[in-house]
């Protein structure tokens, strides 16, 4: 059975992936010890099995010394035990194939008396303080990242958002500073800084940006919503090939919130920050920009209409487009575009309420976060929208009708099982009836498990933290009971599917998931603190908590981002100091027995890099990458 899952898992690998980005080994190295320097690096999709690896170390003048008696084969680590740390010390990975190195030859420098640290470190120095039009003032903190290659060099940079201490809910009235987005290289260098304007409130639900490579150009651009007032990365206003732009035009309302004026998005170029191109913002809030009628969406005071979502996904099954969406509450509208050859066209729209029947079982699916995946396996992507999924060609794919949800996972979750599977906690219980928490067919929505419960469950996590059993396991919040696997499911003739509880504890945590310790579980990341699923005393034990910094998103308590930024195939999770004056990229160096590729170069992993600082932010789930069918295996 599992060859056969195996088997069908890198089958769907192939069907769904483009040609993998193209990065360097992101070669790190940290000092794990007084005595030792931890050094990880890439393997790539595309490496060829047989890839090795010699490491040498050059303490100038001295000459390169090989610190590999024969070329590593197996994990893609490396302890140096014999370094001198009051030295300068450069390190350098050649590859070797058929037994001679290759010309490439990353190395990385550790400068003499580098302290004893699992993190890279990047200086910010904050937006200035402000003063709102009623005279309340306001500071800086860093908030949600994303992370692209900007400049085409095969790096990562990190993309930052600023909050303003003012931001606000949608659903609370009141001024808010602007937002900012910065760039930055890993070295600390900032590429530039962009004010998205008095005329972007600040909070969770406004500002989703996407950094992406939308061209294929091989450096990604960084698109959001925009409006008059917003200067781009060369301190410009964007948006005057649309129309007229008056930077003193303030659009806000006594209330705060901005229910008239021009709407736009637009793409940055992602070494300059520079406008790329503009468009007007689909959907917009109503017909006309000067009516502050926004009823249609679900109230008329500003709270359901502008509750935004955004994406990258590969429609076509070969090249990124951009999705752009509006409102889920209620009506809930998406919008796809792609940018490409220097031209931007819209490829299609998808409306809950356009008049269709058929679309009106889509009101109110949505969720605070979405998730883009290849659901049906034609090698082409869908937007998971909570409840509902749109196919690639904008067309609905399925509603369950169990409504609203603040949390979203989907990957391929039971290794004897074909295809995905989706896992949501629920809010309204006249919607989700029995399935508060709801495990289902990613592909059409059918429930496979449910767990049934009172009241709004806001929190919920799918991952596998347990070996005793093959396949991720569940959990959330409130009334929903202890911990579940999801292939334990009884029959129910009334309620459906009943998922069987394998502990009545679980874990504590609910937020982010990291691959973390080396072995093929998934660990646990809570505010600053990585933790552990100790399935035999049915308790979570901590692995790492680091001092000094804080994670975003009061008590949503997420980082500012999780991802295979470098290194092996492990997970780096991204915090700000206490006082936003530095970022910190924090990297395991626990060793591991196991090989694998990164998970960057996994096509759904990838992409949820780009979304995961939209709204509630969500952890990352590969595709098809064999670590759960690995499982429950002697």
């Amino acid at each position: 059975m599992r060859s056969c899952a195996f088997l069908l898992a890198l089958t769907s690998l192939a069907l769904a992936a483009p040609p993998a980005e193209t990065l360097t080994r992101g070669l790190v190295a940290v000092r794990s010890s007084g005595t030792e320097v931890f050094l990880s690096w890439r393997l790539f999709a595309t490496d060829p099995s047989s890839i090795a690896f010699n490491v040498y170390r050059i303490s100038p003048p001295a000459p390169a010394v090989l610190l590999t008696p024969k070329p590593l084969a197996g994990p893609t680590h490396f302890t140096d035990t014999a370094a001198d740390p009051v030295q300068d010390n450069y390190y350098i990975v050649h590859p070797v194939l058929n037994g001679a190195e290759t010309l490439e030859n990353p190395f990385v420098y550790l400068p003499a008396n580098t302290p004893v640290r699992q993190y890279l470190s990047i200086p910010l120095v904050p937006p200035d303080p402000g003063t709102t039009p009623d005279g309340a003032a306001y500071t800086y903190s860093a908030n949600d990242a994303s992370a692209a290659d900007l400049d085409g060099d095969g790096n990562y940079e990190v993309i930052l958002k600023w909050d303003p201490s003012n931001s606000k809910d949608n659903s609370q009235s009141g001024y808010t500073g602007a937002v900012y987005l910065d760039a930055y290289k890993l070295d600390g260098t900032r590429l530039w800084r962009l004010s998205l304007g008095h005329n972007i409130r600040a909070g969770a639900h406004y500002t989703q940006f996407i950094a992406y490579d939308l061209d294929g150009d091989g450096r990604a651009e960084v698109a959001c919503k925009t409006a008059p007032g917003t200067l781009d990365g060369n301190g410009k206003l964007i948006g005057s090939a649309l129309m007229p732009i008056n930077p003193e035009a303030d659009y806000r309302n006594s209330a705060g919130y901005v229910l008239t004026g021009p709407e736009f998005f637009t793409i940055f170029d992602g070494l300059t920050g520079a406008e790329l191109v503009s468009a007007f913002y689909d959907p917009p809030r109503n017909n006309d920009p000067n009516s502050a009628n926004v009823s249609a969406w679900g109230d008329n005071y500003g709270n359901r209409v502008d509750r935004f979502l955004a994406a990258a996904a590969y429609l076509d099954g070969e090249r990124p487009s951009l999705i752009l969406a509006r409102g889920y509450y209620t009506r809930a509208y998406l919008a796809a575009w792609n940018w490409r050859d220097g031209q931007l066209t819209r490829v299609w729209t998808f409306d809950s309420d356009d008049g269709n029947p058929a679309n009106l079982a889509y009101k109110g699916m949505g969720n605070h976060n979405l998730s883009i995946a290849d659901v049906d396996g034609d090698g082409r992507d869908e937007i998971i929208y909570g409840a509902a999924a749109i196919d690639h060609d904008g067309h609905g794919l399925y509603s369950s009708g169990r409504g609203h949800g603040d949390a979203l996972h989907v990957a391929d979750m039971d290794p004897s099982r074909p295809g995905m599977e989706a896992f949501q906690p629920h809010e309204t219980q006249s919607l989700y009836k029995f399935a508060a928490l709801d495990y289902k067919d990613a592909r059409t929505g059918e429930a496979i498990c449910g767990v049934e419960a009172t009241g709004d469950i806001g929190r919920g996590v799918a991952a596998d933290i347990d070996p005793r059993f093959p396949g991720f396991e569940f959990w959330g919040a409130g009334s929903t009971g202890g911990l579940y696997n999801v292939q334990l499911c009884d029959p129910d003739p009334e309620k459906g599917p009943r998922a069987r509880q394998v502990s009545k504890s679980k874990p504590r945590q609910m937020n982010f998931l990291l691959y973390w310790d080396g072995d093929l579980l998934r660990e646990l990341l809570d505010g600053a603190t990585v933790s552990k699923w100790d399935w035999e005393k049915e308790t979570t034990i901590t692995l790492f908590s680091p001092e000094g910094v804080t994670s975003s998103n009061g008590t949503k308590a997420t980082p500012t981002l999780s991802a295979d930024l470098i290194g092996d195939w492990r997970e780096e999770f991204i915090l700000p100091t206490t006082d936003s004056t530095e970022l910190r990229i924090y990297t395991t160096t626990i060793p591991t027995t196991y090989r694998m590729p990164t998970l960057m170069h996994d096509r759904q992993y990838r992409l949820a890099i780009a979304w995961q600082n939209v709204a509630y932010n969500q952890p990352p789930h590969p595709a098809t990458w064999p670590i759960p069918l690995l499982d429950g295996q002697p």
